[in-house]
């Protein structure tokens, strides 16, 4: 209510729908009694349902139909000519069911002009309001909400004022000029004043409010009685509050805890998203520049021992990656390349840095020939950057093996690594720097429920670990 505008377009079309179906049904009443006492001359009163049925017709052609179109093409003449075209074909069958019915034709012209004009005179209203009473004029839409809802209440009575002569009658105008508002101000009543005192624990308020709005009814109608002198006035009184008590506001209370517990899922769940949008924006910013500190220092000793070439291939590689985690680690999606070529050059950087460690086995297979699709970035490389991390010891015969392939549109990793419980002090505190797998794991839940699996084996000589998950 506050943040947005409301949907006028199907609220005003509710709106319609609701008054022209009491429309005919009040008529039909009517003329089912009319029908009763007259016999066949009762049919003339057909007209007030045929009419009514045409124009509402009419009204959905062009406010369900035209309008959005315009709305999205902003082509005018196809607007105003197909309304034209909607508005004289309705004209017509209502002029034809009115001279059928011995009707009153001049009725229906100044009916179809004066909705016409209603027509136009509210949109241009509301149009106005717009531009006053919303943001950045005013600080949210909450009063341009309300405004626009009694406008169109306003008009909707305006519009049955003038179809009185020719398709309302005196119990359907009374039914929406005095009915349908006091059954608003009951309602309105009844939730600022009895179900938010409720809410509150607030009981003994609640009843005294209730109470209240029971005696202001009774007291009405008594009054009404006595100014006419008619008893039975007093007796419906009894049976309004009655039906307030017993009827409106019980249904309007168990409205009012359906909408409470809808914006309290939405409210819970736009949390859940914020928490998890905070949680993925902690977990890139432990992962985005895990090793980078390292690679420069292989770089930089690399360059005192072999020749440019190599370590500017190696700088080159490097340059890759930061601008990888620069730009496509910030996207949520990437393609499965991109995180491939990034894969790459972690491991030639690796290979640059331990190639030469002899008691060290490497094995890397990567088949990327059916590997498309999507995948969210720095997925892939926390579980090779740990084999690196744990499974490489300066003294004990080492190795890593790493497999990854792409499956009918599922991309699977396979690392196994060596492992090496007793290392050194200096070894370990190196290894804190690194991410762990939890972060990993974190990621996969809040990013891809129930499209990834991971399994993760160990003993006192291996690490396994398997990895996939589906391509978007």
């Amino acid at each position: 209510m506050k943040n947005k505008s409301l949907d006028f377009r199907q609220i005003e079309w509710w709106m319609v729908t609701i008054t022209f179906v009491c429309i005919i049904l009040f008529n039909l009443i009517s003329q089912s009694s009319y029908l009763r006492w007259s016999g066949l001359e009762g049919v003339r009163s057909l007209k007030n349902v045929l009419v009514p049925s045409v124009i509402f017709a009419s009204f959905y052609i062009v406010h369900m139909k035209l309008v959005p179109t315009y709305i999205k093409n902003r082509n005018v003449w196809q607007l105003v000519g197909f309304s034209l075209l909607t508005l004289t074909g309705s004209l017509i069958l209502s002029v034809i069911a009115t001279v059928s019915l011995n009707g009153a034709v001049p009725n229906v012209f100044f009916l179809y002009f004066g909705m016409v004009l209603l027509y136009a005179s509210y949109h241009l209203s509301a149009f106005v309001i717009k531009e006053m009473l919303t943001p950045p004029r005013f600080q949210d839409f909450s009063f341009y909400n309300q405004l626009r809802l009694i406008l169109a209440y306003l008009f909707l009575i305006l519009f049955l004022v003038l179809s009185q002569r020719t398709i309302t009658n005196e119990v359907a105008l009374v039914f929406f000029i005095l009915i349908v508002p006091a059954i608003l101000i009951v309602i309105a009543f009844n939730y600022f004043l009895i179900y938010r005192n409720r809410q509150k624990g607030k009981t003994k308020r609640a009843n005294w409010f209730l109470a209240l709005l029971l005696g202001i009814i009774l007291l009405i109608f008594f009054i009404i009685a006595a100014d006419n002198n008619e008893e039975f006035i007093f007796l419906i009184g009894v049976m309004v509050a009655a039906i307030a008590a017993l009827i409106v506001i019980p249904l309007s209370n168990l409205v009012f805890k359906k909408y409470d517990s809808f914006t309290g899922t939405i409210t819970t769940l736009t949390t859940q998203v914020n928490q998890g949008n905070a949680s993925m924006d902690f977990l890139r910013s432990q992962i985005n520049p895990h090793f980078l500190f390292n690679a420069l220092n292989t770089l930089y000793a690399s360059s005192l021992m072999e020749n440019a070439e190599k370590t500017s291939d190696g700088i080159q590689k490097l340059g890759d990656m930061m601008r990888f985690m620069l730009h496509e680690n910030q996207m949520p999606q990437i393609p499965v390349s991109r995180e491939i070529t990034y894969l790459k050059n972690y491991l030639d950087l690796q290979m640059l840095r331990f190639g030469a460690q002899k008691n060290l086995d490497v094995d890397i297979q990567i088949n990327e020939n059916q590997c498309s699709g999507n995948i969210a970035p720095m997925l892939i490389i926390p579980f090779v950057e740990n084999a690196f991390k744990h499974g490489i010891s300066s003294k004990e015969k080492s190795w890593i093996k790493i497999n990854l392939r792409c499956i009918a549109g599922s991309l699977h990793l396979d690392v196994v690594n060596s492992v090496h419980p007793e290392k050194s002090k200096s070894e370990q505190d190196r290894e804190e720097s690194g991410i762990g797998l939890e972060n990993v794991k974190k990621r996969l839940e809040l990013t891809y429920p129930e499209k990834h699996e991971l399994s993760i084996v160990s003993n006192d000589s291996d690490f396994f670990v398997h990895f996939s998950i589906q391509l978007q």
